[in-house]
């Protein structure tokens, strides 16, 4: 008769890889993690990514169980569960790249709301933007940040302000 402490549930898992349960159970819920991150993906985005059929039908079923969270959450279960028999590299270097990607358009758009900030502040900068950023049109330039600075000044809506960030995003998005 076998052990008390025997796993006798059909897997032999313990066997075949000396790994313990709890070991076991932390690659199921990292597995889970990713299927949570592939299905928080935008189509759009998951189409970018190497899946195969059987894959890419569960997440496009997760997309219309997401106002059912019960359902959503067995669901998921079940991605981690298919996914323990896919090769995961190409995946996880997908979603690294996309991860990276965002990261860079963040930094990116940070660094326009800088300049945009600094060309209010500061009335030399100005001219060290034009030098960085030669493309950019001076006279348009110059009229949007007076106009930003009265609608700060006078507590105006800031329409300027915004179109100061649309006129310097095409510049500074193009390095």
């Amino acid at each position: 008769m076998a052990d008390m402490t025997d796993f006798t549930h059909g897997d032999d898992w313990d066997v075949e890889h000396g790994k313990s349960k709890t070991q076991v159970k932390k690659e199921m819920t990292a597995l889970q993690k990713l299927g949570e991150e592939l299905v928080a993906l935008s189509p759009a985005a998951r189409a970018k990514l190497d899946l195969d059929d059987e894959l890419r039908e569960a997440l496009a079923l997760a997309d219309k169980l997401v106002k059912k969270h019960e359902a959503l959450r067995r669901h998921i279960q079940f991605i981690g569960r298919l996914m323990r028999t896919r090769d995961l590299e190409p995946i996880e270097r997908a979603l690294a790249v996309l991860r990276n990607t965002n990261q860079a358009a963040t930094r990116k758009f940070h660094l326009v709301e800088t300049w945009r900030d600094k060309l209010i502040a500061n009335p030399d900068a100005v001219t060290e933007f034009v030098a960085a950023f030669p493309q950019v049109d001076v006279q348009q330039l110059r009229t949007l940040i007076r106009n930003a600075k009265k609608e700060q000044e006078k507590n105006q809506p800031p329409k300027a302000f915004r179109e100061l960030f649309q006129l310097i995003k095409p510049a500074i998005l193009e390095d």
